[in-house]
Formats: C-alpha cells, structure tokens, sequence
C-alpha cells in the first residue's frame, strides 16, 4: 500500500468510527439516559467543591498541580482507552475525551486537595496519595464497572489502575516541585 492509500484508508476509517461513535452516543448515552446525568455530574460537582475549598494563596501552584493531574491522566487514557484495556462506555460527547469528568474534574480536584491538606499540614503527601489512589482504583472503578459504565480488558485490572494514579500523581508532585523551585531561584 502506497503513502496516500494508507492515509485514504485511514481518513476512511476515521470517519466510519466518528459516525458509529455519533449513532452510539445518541441511542445509550445521550440526554435522557441516566448515565449522561451522571457524567454531567461527576464533572460539575467537584469543581464547585472546588471553588470552595481551594486555598487562594496559593491557586496558580494548587492549580498547576491539578492540570498536570489532568494532563497526564488525559494522556494515559487516551492510551488505554485507544488500546480498549480500559473502555469508558458513556460520554457527554464523542468529540471530547470519553473519560472528561474523571480526567478533569474527578482525579484532579480529590488529588488537589490531598495536595493542599498534605502541604498545608506538612502531612505524608505519598502516604495519602497512596490511601486517596486505592479509594479511586479499587473503591470508585470497581462500582463503575459494577453499574457498566467502565470494562477492563485484556488483563487490565483496578491494582493496575492504581500503579497508574500513583504514577500520575507522583509525578505531577515532582514537576509542581520543581516549578516552585525554579520561581524561588528566579526571585533570589
């Protein structure tokens, strides 16, 4: 197959997949179903919480910390998701990632607050990541699955799911760290 046949086959494919994608979404996870309310829900609500529980003294570093949770989280589920180990079956729309709420609201708002708390309290911050990363893999996945809103595939499981949160949020920690670090040395 030439160059150009590839991309036509892939343009073709693309399209094909977007239009089940639409069809999908507006017959099982539209409007009227229980499971686009939810979805609405999971994104909305720990955002106001949020806005009510965010030390503002410290918003850009809280904040920064928080969207590199979103990030990486958005990254590594495009990964599982595009690989169907780890399939979230309802969406608010094809267009956006499928696990939205989670990636930018869930997971980063309850990371951000273990963030401030632990910093704020000079807490373990690993510690409660860890207790905060189990409650999310093992306690939140596994009753998304339970309702069908989630399958793992191919191995995939809720202890793997934890090694990832732990990674993502370790490594948001490190690079919020280090930004911090590299204000400080600007303002000596």
């Amino acid at each position: 197959m030439s160059f150009q046949e590839y991309w036509s086959s892939i343009y073709d494919l693309n399209e094909k997949l977007n239009s089940t994608m639409f069809e999908y979404w507006k017959q099982y996870s539209y409007f009227d179903t229980w499971q686009f309310w939810y979805i609405v829900f999971l994104l909305v609500a720990p955002l106001i919480i949020l806005y009510f529980s965010v030390d503002r003294s410290r918003i850009f570093e809280i904040l920064f910390y928080g969207f590199s949770v979103n990030l990486l989280w958005t990254y590594a589920d495009t990964i599982v998701g595009s690989t169907s180990f780890f399939v979230h079956h309802y969406f608010l729309i094809p267009l956006l990632p499928s696990a939205l709420s989670l990636n930018s609201a869930v997971l980063p708002v309850g990371y951000m607050l273990v963030y401030q708390y632990c910093t704020n309290h000079k807490k373990n911050y690993f510690l409660y990541i860890a207790v905060l990363s189990a409650i999310f893999a093992f306690g939140f996945a596994t009753l998304e699955e339970y309702m069908g809103l989630v399958s793992f595939n191919k191995g995939m499981n809720q202890f793997y799911v934890f090694l990832v949160d732990i990674g993502i949020v370790s490594i948001a920690y490190w690079l919020t760290r280090f930004v911090l670090r590299l204000r400080t040395s600007d303002q000596d």
